[in-house]
């Protein structure tokens, strides 16, 4: 079952953000994951505002999960410590209604 990986996050350093940003991209690619939203328009309904949002797809929650404690996004996210705050979750996606 395919999962998503979605964060919500306020940059307070953007030089620092970006170094992470170009190095998570690959990483979370080398996972197999995909992104579906990145930092794109949106609209808070309910919960605290976050400036950046953002969504990839992995093949699985594993592959996900592995992804996040991988020595190449974990280097990533080194840059991303101490120039953000991020709320980050995993979540299976629900599989389509079959037909």
């Amino acid at each position: 079952m395919t999962a998503l990986w979605i964060a919500h996050v306020t940059v307070t350093d953007p030089d620092a953000y970006g170094l992470y940003a170009k190095a998570a991209g690959p990483a979370i690619a080398a996972h197999g994951g995909v992104f579906l939203a990145r930092a794109g328009r949106y609209h808070v309904l309910e919960g605290a505002d976050r400036a950046r949002h953002v969504v990839a797809r992995f093949p699985s929650l594993d592959a996900a999960v592995a992804c996040y404690h991988s020595s190449e996004y974990q280097a990533a996210l080194a840059h991303a410590k101490g120039a953000s705050e991020r709320d980050l979750v995993i979540v299976e996606e629900t599989p389509p209604p079959s037909e």
